[in-house]
């Protein structure tokens, strides 16, 4: 189940960006990366482990490190860093002991990350001037 609704959100997050056009920003996808990789901090912070929140404190510094760079350069990098944030998501129970990730978490992200990496792929390229949805 986790991994249906992580992929039904990140479609939902990226229509929606789109039909209000929040993705007009190129900032938007970038932040989408910073918040997505800082999560594991509060994890961290939960399971009272100060090892486990020095080591998701660097893992997030990288990932936030590719997205700034996206967001300055290409925007490619950052589809990379949701695809690599996802492999890191598969992994993470087997390289990083943070006993505040819920057990469901890994696989929800998971399917976040990858539903956001496509939708990011897709929209750059396929680049429309599609009709927003005003309010």
């Amino acid at each position: 189940m986790p991994y249906v609704i992580g992929s039904v959100l990140s479609l939902g997050v990226a229509i929606f960006a789109r039909g209000v056009g929040l993705d007009r920003d190129r900032a938007f996808y970038p932040t989408v990366m910073i918040v997505i990789a800082s999560t594991y901090l509060l994890f961290g912070a939960i399971s009272g482990s100060i090892s486990a929140l020095l080591i998701e404190v660097i893992v997030m510094v990288g990932f936030s490190t590719v997205a700034v760079r996206g967001f300055k350069s290409n925007p490619w990098l950052v589809v990379l860093a949701m695809i690599g944030h996802g492999i890191f998501d598969a992994l993470h129970g087997k390289v990083i002991d943070n006993a505040g990730v819920p057990p469901w978490w890994p696989a929800f992200c998971f399917a976040y990350d990858f539903g956001a990496a496509a939708g990011l792929a897709w929209f750059l390229g396929h680049p429309t001037k599609s009709v927003r949805i005003r309010a």
